[in-house]
């Protein structure tokens, strides 16, 4: 019988029973493998060539072993596609922090070829995804209205208190430290808060996402902020088609900066609407909502670990390593726009956000709900 088997599989390849798949450095002795099983395990080799950058076994056994170029906030997102349930790179980052913590992992972005990698943390959140009550979820019919997905999303997972409709710690917070520095009037915060969360349902992103987001550009919500050239809570340039055109404000940019928060916010929508922030996917991600902001042209790269093309001086923050010399990508924006938001708001880093295990619950659901074979 004539077969495609490709021999370096098998070099790179041991199973420790017929139902694990381990991959591992070359060297190792396959075991012997009983002909009644051969078929199951080839196919399972296949799958994994068709799936992995991550190497993972056999999706129920949770554990890893990382391979050359893993990440893993890529393991994640590429366990949780493998069962089903794929979530969006900004999600898999604050998964990877659960995953680190329950190995021991002081730092998530550090880990090394041929680490074993226990994935048991991910289990929790599949279930919760898997449980929801019969009586919250959404008919698939009516997600074929991409314009108004979120919202019926949203109202479907009420009474399990919605993605939306969550506790928000991080915006919260960035909105308290706004309210004491000044930027925000204190009578104005409800308003402005409220006034989040319908952008957040309308373009489909996380609010804390938002907060993250001003936190780079404007130290969380300055109206203020500006470098001569940019201006604003998220940094309106001059220059036509540019951020102050799309406000209205091309012939005199600097007058934005004359606008509270509450007036700057309906400016955002007018620059979300404009740049087609609503359609980057079933959910926007924390990466094309700040690339929405930077450089909008630049989500056409949706590649995590790849180089973007923007222009001029950006904060080390957003570059591979925090090192200007380096370019950045997905990944790295990702990664920058947490930690500065942890820096700032004075958050352990070894916790993405204060109680974001229930937000990283609800933004799996959504998710989960509006596609279920949606990868970003």
């Amino acid at each position: 019988m004539a077969t495609n088997l490709d021999p370096k599989a098998f070099i790179r390849t041991s199973f420790t029973n017929a139902d694990q798949l381990v991959r591992t450095p070359r060297g190792l002795e396959a075991p012997n493998l009983g002909p009644q099983n051969f078929a199951q395990t080839f196919q399972s080799v296949q799958q994994v060539g068709r799936v992995n950058t991550s190497s993972f076994l056999n999706p129920s056994v949770p554990s890893v072993s990382v391979q050359s170029g893993d990440t893993l906030a890529g393991i994640v997102k590429n366990y949780m596609a493998a069962n089903g349930q794929p979530v969006s790179y900004s999600d898999a980052l604050r998964l990877s922090q659960d995953v680190a913590k329950t190995n021991g992992i002081a730092n998530a972005n550090l880990i090394y070829p041929g680490q074993r990698i226990q994935l048991s943390a991910l289990i929790t959140h599949k279930e919760n995804v898997a449980t929801i009550p019969a009586t919250n979820t959404i008919n698939p019919s009516i997600l074929n209205n991409s314009s108004k997905t979120l919202t019926t999303a949203t109202s479907a997972l009420q009474g399990l208190g919605s993605f939306i409709g969550g506790t928000n710690p991080l915006l919260n917070k960035t909105l308290d430290r706004a309210v004491e520095k000044g930027f925000i009037p204190a009578q104005d915060r409800q308003a402005v808060y409220d006034k989040i969360l319908g952008m957040a349902q309308n373009f489909k992103f996380a609010p804390d996402d938002f907060a993250r987001l001003t936190l780079m550009e404007s130290d969380g919500m300055n109206p203020k902020a500006s470098n001569n050239r940019c201006h604003g809570i998220i940094q309106f340039c001059d220059g036509p088609d540019r951020g102050a055109a799309s406000a209205g404000f091309a012939s005199n940019p600097k007058a934005i900066l004359n606008h509270s928060v509450l007036q700057q916010l309906d400016m955002v929508s007018k620059y979300f609407e404009q740049t087609g922030l609503r359609n980057q996917g079933p959910f926007a991600g924390l990466d094309d909502l700040y690339l929405t902001v930077l450089t909008p042209a630049a989500r056409s790269e949706t590649r995590p670990h790849v180089g973007l093309n923007i222009a001029g001086t950006q904060s080390p923050y957003l570059h591979v390593n925090r090192d200007r010399k380096s370019p950045i990508t997905r990944e790295s924006i990702v990664q920058g726009l947490h930690q500065n938001a942890n820096d700032r708001l004075k958050i352990d880093s070894s916790s993405t956000e204060p109680s974001a295990t229930n937000n990283r619950a609800q933004s799996l659901r959504v998710s989960a709900y509006l596609n279920a074979n949606y990868i970003r």
